[in-house]
């Protein structure tokens, strides 16, 4: 009987893609629930990202951290 393996994706696939205006909440960390506005990828270091907090702040996090926020 032939076994085939299943092949794991790239990390760089299951990361999920922000773009400028996504509503994004915190899922971890200490901010953890925190809703804001995703602005941008850090220029330098890319694994971080620029929120625009609901309390008018602009905040950096790490990417792994953040999830879409669902409008409905």
């Amino acid at each position: 009987m032939l076994r085939f393996h299943t092949l794991q994706p790239p990390e760089s696939f299951l990361v999920p893609t922000f773009r400028l205006g996504d509503s994004v909440f915190l899922a971890n960390g200490p901010s953890q629930g925190t809703v804001g506005t995703f602005l941008n990828f850090r220029d330098d270091d890319r694994t971080w990202a620029d929120i625009f907090e609901r309390a008018s702040l602009i905040r950096s996090h790490p990417v792994e951290w953040l999830k879409h926020f669902p409008l409905n």
